[in-house]
């Protein structure tokens, strides 16, 4: 089971909401069905994010895909490190593999809990 201590997407990122600070990351499921990442693209500190729409994209031999924001706010963060090795999302989706912090001002109304995400990924045939 996937941490139950974040809200997910169905488009399978999640996000971790401690006080005002949003820790945001794609799902295993997410790296799972993409296999093979190449390249990731994250904003930089200081860039706005909006709810629902995209902050980042990754890339893997298959495809390209959007990355969306969870949350509307200010980018405090990013994991530069997860830039320059971005197959290390593939060991660690929920702890090392965060993406961006942001300085949280609104959330998306369509977060999942855990329970409900499982059965979202459950529903696709993971």
């Amino acid at each position: 089971m996937r941490p139950t201590d974040r809200k997910y997407l169905k488009s399978h990122e999640w996000c971790l909401i401690e006080g005002d600070v949003a820790t945001l990351g794609i799902t295993d499921h997410a790296i799972n069905l993409l296999s093979d990442l190449i390249y990731l693209e994250l904003p930089d500190v200081g860039a706005k994010v909006k709810a629902g729409e995209p902050y980042g994209e990754i890339e893997s031999v298959k495809s390209v895909s959007d990355i969306y924001s969870p949350v509307t706010g200010e980018v405090i963060a990013t994991n530069d490190e997860l830039v320059e090795n971005v197959m290390s999302l593939a060991e660690d989706a929920f702890d090392r593999g965060w993406m961006i912090k942001v300085r949280v001002e609104e959330t998306s109304p369509d977060l999942l809990d855990a329970k409900a995400y499982e059965e979202l990924v459950q529903a696709e045939g993971e």
